[in-house]
């Protein structure tokens, strides 16, 4: 794998932002009341900073801000590095020019999703504010050229199915941030996959975007499980649920030794424990004549819970079931 060490520089960088960053975000959410307040079904006794999603945040900007301004110094002759040659300069450079406006609306798109998360923690949006939040910025990511296409050529089509697409992800991710680590650790263990494969088919900068979310997330992780120091918060599940969204859709999973079927089951099998629960999870509050989006506790992690599992040990199993089903991809 040619740029190994570039992607486990993307994935170091992030980790540590989020991992340093993370107990400066903690004192300003606790400083202005951006907090989880406990009660009701909540288990903790004390207010929680939702300070995770401004670490993760923090993790993917920094990271990448400093890589594209040591680009630019690398390709201007003012800085050099020896394990980084010519052709790999000239590659990351062309890269980012040909992507730029495609890369520029991701980056845009992850932070617009983490301000409606945001207001979301501090003022309990509606539902209908919330999902026209995520519908503006998932129409803004199509728009830039991000879009699925399942072999279908027609632009209404392709523009429906990448919206759908983004919002049925991040709210899966959504319903997922149930219990501590858990959708911080899914996230990354979808980030993880989405980086081998996009770095086994030499799409590098894909690759390096996941590494970044990887490590990101797993920056945080220590903060949240365990024992919760920081929750993502909805600001941070839109963040990861989105990412994760637009991860699955930039990969050209078909190619000429991976029939078209696979390509469309690939993203499918990476995500398929949070999009299965959210499928489980809507069913049963239809049958049942509840609104889908008011929480319950018929979660699969709260089901390995009433069978007698630890809430840390229901979260494992579920983090193990997500890579076990991952790694069907790779095989």
């Amino acid at each position: 794998m040619k740029y190994f060490y570039l992607y486990l520089a993307a994935f170091a960088a992030a980790f540590v932002t989020a991992l340093a960053t993370l107990p400066l975000w903690r004192k300003l959410c606790l400083r202005t009341g951006l907090v989880d307040e406990p009660g009701g079904r909540k288990m903790h006794g004390e207010p929680i900073p939702l300070a995770g999603g401004l670490a993760v945040m923090t993790g993917l900007l920094a990271p990448t801000l400093l890589a594209v301004l040591a680009l630019w110094a690398l390709r201007a002759g003012v800085v050099s590095v020896a394990f980084i040659d010519a052709d790999t300069i000239f590659r990351m450079t062309h890269g980012l020019n040909r992507r730029s406006l495609e890369l520029a609306v991701i980056f845009l798109g992850a932070f617009g999703m983490l301000i409606v998360g945001v207001l979301d923690d501090r003022h309990e949006l509606r539902p209908a504010a919330k999902f026209a939040g995520q519908f503006f910025i998932a129409l803004l990511v199509a728009a830039a050229g991000v879009r699925i296409t399942l072999f279908i050529h027609n632009v209404f089509i392709n523009y429906l199915i990448t919206i759908l697409w983004i919002l049925t992800v991040i709210n899966a991710f959504n319903f997922m941030d149930n219990m501590n680590g858990l959708c911080s650790g899914l996230g990354a263990t979808g980030a993880f996959y989405f980086a081998a494969i996009s770095a086994t088919a030499g799409q590098y900068l894909v690759a390096l975007i996941a590494a970044l979310t990887c490590g990101a997330l797993l920056g945080f992780l220590p903060y949240n499980f365990p024992r919760a120091r920081a929750f993502l918060g909805d600001a941070g599940s839109h963040l990861v649920g989105y990412l994760l969204a637009v991860l699955a859709i930039l990969p050209h999973f078909h190619t000429p030794k991976q029939p078209r079927a696979w390509a469309v089951l690939s993203p499918l099998l990476i995500l398929a424990v949070p999009l299965g629960d959210l499928v489980w999870v809507v069913l049963l509050r239809w049958r049942m004549g509840k609104p889908f989006y008011v929480g319950d506790t018929n979660h699969l992690s709260h089901r390995l819970v009433q069978m007698g599992f630890s809430r840390a040990k229901a979260v494992l199993l579920i983090w193990l079931l997500a890579l076990v089903i991952g790694a069907l991809v790779l095989l």
